[in-house]
């Protein structure tokens, strides 16, 4: 332990959840960004391999004062977790990671009469969030005052309890609960109802606003920054590739403008163009749909989360990622499925032809592919 600590001096400081809702699909994204690491279940604090970083992992709740105080440098955790740790001006949300999505809502019993949160006003709520629900309610105590001047002045009760807070209102502890949803379920199985949402939250990858510790550790930063956006982004986008008459471009690219723009490319009939351009995945379905309608034809939907592995210098390609590519159970074909390069243009994988346990990848040039 005593090496450890020893050896965290100069290396950038990354705050992990060690369990709950999110840890999961953060181990994911770090092996999406190629942040090798090995952790002891004993310890808490890992090195990572490849770069001079550590990980370190701790309850969601505490990551942002540790980040905010410069304890550690990056951090991961819930936009929830952010606003009740109040810690304005020393934390910046650098992006949304699009997983851990939840909304914070204030909830009352089914059978109460209670339906608006005025009516809440001057009871007790019990909650996990006290410092969110405190500036919720002292704003809602104040409304409703005004508007009674000659009443004796209301004032809601909150209380903290650490966890079961859907329980709360059966045990007879409080009027109405402030609490996170996710499906609903635990929700309606406690006997609840959402009469307010407070927040929408999800999971969010946040820095330190105070100085980095020498040139090099915020060079690591800005590298780890952008993988992690890079991630995020193949996740939420698939690249979508076709070939169109020139005569129906201009209704193409309406559907397809890409994130900047599309890109056109001549094909050696003059009367056609190839199209590439980024397309929202769960839009993706749609957009195919579209092109065929408009005399699109040869299109392709390809992940761009197995883009940016190639990008990082990969080159073998686990089942999760042939997953990403097909439409169905059975694997794709040469003719159906190709894997671009990083810069979207030229093409360096293909599958093999027969469907395999073990699957395997192998170079082409680009000439060798049936099209190109």
């Amino acid at each position: 332990m005593a090496f450890l600590a020893g050896s965290l001096n100069d290396r950038l400081l990354f705050a992990i959840p060690k369990k709950g809702r999110l840890y999961e699909k953060c181990l994911d994204l770090l092996a999406g960004a190629d942040i090798q690491f090995s952790r002891s279940h004993r310890l808490d604090v890992c090195l990572v391999g490849n770069h001079q970083m550590a990980l370190v992992f701790l309850p969601a709740a505490d990551i942002p004062r540790f980040v905010g105080e410069g304890n550690v440098d990056l951090g991961i955790t819930g936009q929830d977790m952010v606003a009740e740790a109040d810690l304005d001006g020393l934390i910046e949300e650098i992006c949304p990671l699009d997983f851990g999505k939840c909304s914070l809502q204030v909830q009352v019993p089914i059978s109460s009469n209670i339906t608006s949160l005025d009516q809440l006003s001057g009871k007790k709520i019990v909650t996990s969030f006290e410092v969110v629900s405190n500036s919720v309610f002292k704003e809602l105590d104040d409304k409703v005052n005004a508007t009674r001047p000659d009443s004796p002045p209301q004032k809601t009760l909150i209380e903290y309890i650490g966890g079961s807070v859907e329980a709360a209102c059966a045990l007879g502890l409080a009027d109405g609960i402030v609490d996170l949803v996710e499906s609903g379920a635990t929700m309606r199985a406690a006997g609840l109802q959402a009469i307010h949402t407070i927040m929408t939250s999800q999971a969010v990858l946040i820095k330190s606003n105070r100085p980095a510790r020498g040139e090099v550790r915020q060079q690591l930063i800005n590298l780890i920054t952008s993988r992690i956006q890079g991630v995020v982004a193949a996740n939420r986008y698939v690249l979508c590739q076709y070939n169109i008459n020139r005569t129906r471009l201009t209704e193409a690219l309406a559907i397809t403008p890409g994130r900047r723009s599309a890109t056109v490319s001549p094909l050696d009939d003059s009367e056609w163009v190839a199209v590439s351009a980024m397309v929202f995945k769960k839009d993706s379905a749609d957009t195919m749909d579209k092109l065929q309608a408009l005399g699109a034809c040869d299109i392709f939907l390809l992940g761009l989360v197995g883009l940016f592995k190639a990008a990082l210098g990969f080159e073998d390609y686990d089942a999760d990622f042939i997953h990403l590519l097909r439409p169905s159970g059975k694997l794709p074909s040469l003719d159906t499925y190709i894997i671009c390069g990083h810069n979207l243009y030229w093409y360096t994988h293909f599958l093999e032809m027969q469907p395999r346990k073990n699957c395997k990848w192998h170079s082409a040039k680009p000439s060798s592919l049936p099209f190109h």
